[in-house]
């Protein structure tokens, strides 16, 4: 088991609600509460606590309510009658974030055991029940709730309160059924931030009844799970040439990597040396040690993108790999400008070179790219600081308002539709996440300029698309800061 499996382990209790007379179906090997608990026992989970039946709705919410407040670490809460793939709960209670999420489908097709909600940015902005409505509905909640350290006290608050309120019967017949899905519209509207883990092509059905049961147990084997962990492993929203000329077969190095042993922080270092050993291919300064220089490029790229999906695939997430990963991207494009500048300085006849002007090129290069991070990195601070202040105390909205209208049904205006109609095209989309010159255009820039052409050239391509792009950058952040 990985530090950051063993940490999760260390820090996630499970409410498991046996409270609903389906979870008590049989099917093979048990009934729904032996299989979701022996899902359960190999996931990164410290205690299990089951809730069986007593006392209704009411009685149940006032458990919680006792447990989130006892609590030290996250908390997750699920129903014992739901039929589940493992990943799909793994892709949850696994994430790195430890913060407030759900298991949503992006299906907007609701039932009775599948409430509505509101996705907007990677969160759910609304949720619903049988006594709360979604306006312009595009998702369904599927019954696993986790609630992040910062947000217990607010889980317990919900659950108290959503317990009064069904005791006094002012929420209508509530039954046990509806609890997870009451906690979950009662996060929302304290103001808690709930990441979405998307359910994907897994399937997450509550059931009712043994034919439900059986038809749901049966439609997990229709999904190849471990294929899913490999496609969720590939980010699906990363640049052009990443897309379509890196993680396009760099998919199947994933598997044999991890058979092989290897950690996200091992894969980092072969990227790593990969670009030190193309420095010094540049540095030589001829045509065959510039073509020589550029696979090496790539082929530490391909590694860059490598030690994330591994750690997707493995779920072998810690901070110090994502410093270490960080620091790797700055430190091999700085050490290949070296080697580049140092080659093109040696004057050699194919290249027309010399050491004229070349080493202002590439410091020049080298302070467009540590302005373009420093503007990420300050908007970056400035979201968070931002989120801080939406959790100044406000009032909160009551769990007894059946509509989810407000300032979530404002329409989107100016900016921010054009940006969303771009993503919605494809060219567009594309243009869009190109034109910032990210990570992999960069590296494919150099590759290709310096094997096509020599140094300068690769230099002032940096140079004149990193203007473009920073200008880019700056607007859509004065644009984003004002609105």
């Amino acid at each position: 088991m990985t530090d950051s499996m063993t940490r999760a382990s260390a820090s996630t209790s499970v409410v498991l609600l046996a409270t609903t007379p389906a979870c008590r179906l049989p099917c093979a090997g048990g009934t729904l509460l032996d299989r979701i608990n022996d899902q359960l026992s190999r996931l990164p989970v410290r205690d299990v606590q089951v809730m069986t039946p007593g006392g209704g709705a009411a009685a149940d919410l006032r458990g919680i309510a006792k447990i989130a407040r006892a609590a030290t670490g996250v908390v997750v809460v699920l129903p014992a009658d739901l039929v589940v793939h493992t990943e799909a709960l793994a892709q949850l209670l696994e994430h790195p974030a430890r913060g407030s999420a759900a298991l949503v489908s992006l299906d907007a097709a609701g039932g009775p055991l599948r409430p509505p909600a509101r996705v907007e940015g990677g969160r759910v902005v609304a949720s619903g029940s049988s006594f709360h409505t979604v306006p312009e509905a595009n998702a369904t909640f599927r019954g696993v709730l986790q609630a992040g350290e910062a947000d217990l006290a607010s889980l317990g608050d919900v659950a108290e309160e959503l317990a009064d309120l069904a005791e006094s019967g002012r929420l209508g017949p509530v039954t046990s059924v509806e609890v997870v899905d009451l906690l979950l519209v009662g996060l929302v509207r304290a103001g808690a931030r709930v990441r979405v883990a998307r359910l994907g092509p897994l399937h997450a059905d509550r059931v009712t009844g043994q034919a439900a049961a059986d038809a749901a147990v049966g439609r997990l084997a229709d999904v190849d799970e471990e294929q899913v962990r490999l496609d969720t492993a590939i980010k699906d929203r990363d640049g052009f040439f990443t897309t379509y000329f890196v993680s396009s077969w760099s998919r199947h190095l994933v598997r044999p990597a991890a058979r092989l042993g290897l950690t996200p922080n091992a894969v980092t270092g072969i990227s790593v040396a990969l670009a030190f050993l193309a420095a010094v291919w540049f540095s030589a300064g001829d045509r065959g040690a510039q073509i020589a220089g550029a696979a090496l490029v790539y082929l530490s790229f391909v590694c860059d993108c490598l030690d994330g999906q591994l750690a997707r695939y493995t779920r072998a997430f810690s901070p110090f790999g994502a410093w270490m990963d960080g620091m790797a991207d700055r430190l091999k494009e700085y050490v290949v400008y070296a080697g580049l500048a140092i080659g093109y300085a040696a004057g050699l006849p194919w290249s027309g070179g010399g050491p004229d002007g070349i080493w202002y090129l590439a410091v020049a290069a080298m302070i467009m790219q540590v302005v373009r991070h420093g503007t990420d990195f300050a908007f970056g601070g400035w979201r968070a600081d931002r989120r801080i202040g939406e959790q100044w105390p406000k009032p909160v909205r009551s769990l007894l308002e059946a509509s989810d209208g407000g300032g979530h049904d404002a329409p989107r205006k100016g900016v921010l539709r054009v940006a969303l109609a771009m993503e919605r095209g494809s060219a567009a989309r594309w243009l869009k996440r190109m034109i910032v010159l990210p990570i992999g255009e960069r590296m494919a820039l150099i590759a290709v300029t310096a094997a096509v052409f020599n140094a300068r050239v690769t230099f002032l391509a940096l140079l004149c698309w990193g203007a473009v792009a920073l200008t880019y950058q700056l607007a859509g952040r004065i644009l984003r800061t004002a609105r």
